[in-house]
This record gives C-alpha cells, structure tokens and sequence, in this order.
C-alpha cells in the first residue's frame, strides 16, 4: 500500500463532505485509516482551518464522524475535521487485542518505548505524519491553522499534544478527559506497558504534569464532564486534579461539570456545537 492517501468513502452531509481515506503509515509500520469532514466551499481556491479530533478507548476515525453531529456546526464556521484512528492495527503483536484498553484500540497518543510495542507511535503520527500526509495531499486544508480535541483516552491526547506544541495548534478542547493517567488504573496499565516502569517517564503524557511546564496558554482550555459518568466515579478521569493544577499557574480553565450525563456520544453530541466554537474563535483569530 501507498504513503498517498487513498479515498475509501465519501458521504455529503450539510452541504460539505465526509470522507475517509486509507493510506500506509511509515511511522507505525502499517495501513491506516482517517476520516476529514470539508465544509461546504464557495471557491476551489478557498482553504479551511483543521481541527483534529482523537477518540478514546475501542474506538476508530469512524466513531466521532458518524455519532457527534459536529458537522452542522463545523460548516457553518467553515472548519474542517480529522479524526484518525485510535491505534496500529494488523500488527499482529501477541496480546495487543487481549483486553479492551490497551493494545490494538488504546494508544493512548504516545510514543511507546518498550520494544514490544515500538510500532504504537501515536504521537508522532498525529503531531508530524498526519499534518505533514494533509499538507502534501489536500491543498483546500491549512494544517498551519489547527486546533485539537478529544473524548477520554483522545482528550488525554489532544491535552499533551497540545501542550507540548504550543506552537502548533491554535487550542484545545476536551470531553472526559483522561487528565491525570500516571493516578488512574487505565494510566498506569498503558504507561507501565509502553513506556516501562520508571514513572519519571510517564509525567511526559500526563496533562496535570505538564501545565506546570506548559503554561504560556493564549485561549482558555475548555472541559466537559458528565458526572453521572462511570469512569469519573471509578476515578479514572479526575478533573479536578487539572483544575487544581490550572489554578497553580494561573492557566483559564472552564471545566464544566454537566449534571446526568455519562460518558457516551450522546454527552458529546449534546455539547458539541460549544467546542466548535470554542475552536472556531481561535482559528479566526489572526
């Protein structure tokens, strides 16, 4: 299979395009899929702000494309949406699919050190393969004006890439976010996987870390969290201990705590539109 993206399905939906392409990934050393939502364009020579969406546990670049309902609101504004998938996939690795999150599914948007696992590079392929895949191969996309979010494990990712690429994305947005990973069962089974056991190691994808060391945030960072959601009450999420360290460095945080709602895609279709707009403010910005 090709580096070059190959068009695998195409949906119009409000005026624009859902497409979803497959290409080979040299950095995770397999075939990959990603979903692009384009907005409706008046002109061939218009091009439309990026916004990256990662998803979270068991999911694909199917999952946000097909249940979220942000493409209303994303043509409207006249931004684009790339989801990729959540993992390599057809590796073939022994136990990569033996439990529902870690593995195949769970790459949580890192950098595996583990010899094991070299091929989950998650975070390389959404900070430098991907960007790279759409400036080569999508001239109505501008990947030098792009935002990130994210659901869960993806709002974990979207967190970390973010705050360590401050110069690359514009902002940043999240939905139950996996905020605090080296302090939560799902953390540290994924990180102790990965990236071995010296838990030194594992501050470098731990968002609550990081503020202390990325701070210099120019828009607020926006959280929505359900709190009749499972995985809060199992303390897998913990919000608040971002909150609290937002708070030590003066970074704007909204953090949102939404009363009944879990955390399915029925949260996330229900508060949808506020992120893209939250997104859309910044990428207008000049």
């Amino acid at each position: 299979m090709e580096e070059t993206p190959m068009e695998i399905g195409s949906n119009k939906m409000h005026g624009g395009y859902n497409k979803r392409y497959k290409h080979y990934s040299p950095t995770l050393g397999c075939a990959m899929t990603f979903s692009v939502f384009f907005p409706p364009s008046s002109s061939p020579s218009q091009k439309f702000p990026v916004l990256y969406w990662l998803s979270g546990l068991t999911c694909n670049d199917e999952n946000f494309i097909i249940k979220s309902g942000a493409q209303r609101t994303a043509a409207a504004e006249g931004i684009s949406m790339i989801a990729p998938d959540t993992s390599p996939r057809g590796l073939n690795i022994e136990g990569e699919s033996d439990s529902w999150d870690f593995g195949v599914g769970a790459g949580y948007y890192l950098n595996a050190t583990n010899e094991k696992w070299k091929n989950w590079r998650m975070y390389d392929y959404v900070v430098r393969e991907l960007p790279n895949l759409i400036s080569e191969n999508f001239e109505q996309l501008d990947a030098t004006c792009a935002s990130i979010f994210g659901h869960s494990m993806g709002g974990h990712g979207a967190l970390t890439i973010y705050l360590k690429n401050l110069d690359k994305y514009k902002s940043v947005s999240a939905f139950s976010p996996i905020v605090n990973p080296i302090n939560c069962a799902w953390g540290q089974k994924a990180f102790s996987n990965y990236l071995g056991t010296d838990k030194f190691n594992w501050e470098e994808y731990d968002a609550t870390c990081l503020i202390t060391e990325y701070n210099k945030i120019s828009a607020p960072i926006l959280i929505d969290q359900g709190d009749e959601d499972k995985f809060l009450k199992d303390g897998q999420l913990l919000p608040h201990n971002f909150e609290e360290a937002c708070k030590n460095v003066g970074v704007s945080l909204t953090l949102r705590m939404q009363p009944g709602y879990d955390h399915s895609y029925f949260f996330i279709a229900s508060f949808i539109d506020d992120h893209i707009s939250h997104h859309a403010k910044a990428l207008k910005t000049v």
